[in-house]
């Protein structure tokens, strides 16, 4: 069962730094996506659900080139105040900024980024909300640009299969245990007038299953021809 926006942020408060402990199986996850979004040819980044900005702080050390900017967004005043620390370093081309629920419209011109980054963001929403918040990555990246997203999802070898029912399981009965997340398929969450699949993977670390979803904007009238 999801999670409301006012759920997560009081979850998210809780949990604090805690969420960083979860890299043992993230971490594999968010740098085959960072290779896969090619961030390197970036010039605008934005991040939805930046959490303690752990993500962020391996793109601009690892792969963003040195004047690409970055803004990230969350719900929880605790992780702001954690990732804006984090990310003082590359201050002032690097913010982030408090999206207060049950907002759906994200901050940002149209056009205005070259990817959009959620990572085991959409798998605590409601799938009404994940796709709200999607129509605005539409809004947000420039035609050129990139969706780059993970979430759990479904397991396809033996241990991730025992894992995402378990998962799945406990998240039915007790959702804010596991901040809310719970096995999705991103895939059908994008509307396929909107977005162009580039690229999909599952991958299995430490026998949690995470599908990776890197997709292009659509133009309007455009087809896969």
């Amino acid at each position: 069962m999801p999670l409301t926006a006012e759920q997560a942020r009081r979850v998210y408060d809780r949990i604090g730094r805690v969420q960083d402990t979860q890299s043992f199986y993230e971490d594999a996850v968010t740098q085959r996506l960072a290779k896969l979004g090619a961030f390197e040819r970036a010039g605008s980044v934005f991040e939805l659900g930046c959490g303690t900005g752990r993500y962020a702080d391996l793109l601009l050390r690892e792969r963003l080139a040195p004047d690409a900017r970055y803004v990230g967004v969350d719900v929880s005043p605790r992780m702001i105040a954690l990732a804006r620390a984090r990310l003082r370093p590359w201050s002032p081309r690097a913010e982030v900024a408090l999206l207060d629920p049950p907002a759906r419209a994200l901050p940002g011109a149209d056009g205005e980024y070259d990817r959009f980054v959620a990572t085991y963001v959409l798998d605590l929403l409601s799938d009404e909300h994940a796709r709200a918040l999607l129509t605005e990555a539409h809004r947000l990246l420039a035609p050129s640009g990139l969706l780059c997203l993970a979430g759990l999802t479904e397991g396809v070898t033996p241990a991730g299969r025992v894992v995402s029912r378990a998962w799945g399981a406990l998240a039915q009965r007790w959702p804010a245990l596991l901040g809310g997340c719970r096995p999705i398929e991103l895939e059908g969450l994008l509307a396929p007038d909107s977005w162009r699949v580039e690229r999909r993977e599952v991958i299995t670390s430490w026998g949690v299953p995470t599908e990776l979803v890197v997709a292009a904007v659509r133009e309007s009238g455009e087809d896969d021809g």
